[in-house]
């Protein structure tokens, strides 16, 4: 973890964001982190699994998620599978990416680069 104020991780790259926010609601192993991205995105963003897990390991040395401990049932899991979740740290990353996006989104409209509506 580069140092314990959430500022100091920002600006987070797209993908840290994207990841951050598929763990926000349950641990998740790494191709469900790869389906939530794409959802979420609307077929946006789609992750390839080099590109996840190379970010999946930075943000595991940076504290911003662990592997989890919390499987699914037996008959649910795979063995093979890891399971990552976000971390309070992470967590608190996320909600300080969000204020500045907000920032930034503000500016832009009041800029008369973004409208409300689009």
């Amino acid at each position: 973890m580069s140092d314990d104020r959430p500022d100091t991780m920002l600006p987070l790259p797209p993908v840290t964001f994207h990841v951050l926010l598929a763990l926000s609601e349950e641990p998740r192993h790494g191709y469900a982190i790869m389906r939530d991205v794409e959802e979420r995105t609307g077929g946006g963003l789609k992750l390839g699994a080099g590109t996840l897990y190379r970010s999946i390991q930075r943000m595991l040395e940076q504290g911003l998620i662990l592997e989890s401990k919390r499987r699914p049932s037996p008959e649910e899991d795979d063995e093979r599978r890891r399971y990552y979740q976000i971390t309070p740290f992470g967590a608190a990353v996320a909600r300080a990416e969000t204020r500045r996006l907000s920032q930034l989104l503000r500016l832009a409209r009041a800029s008369g680069f973004a409208t409300e509506k689009g």
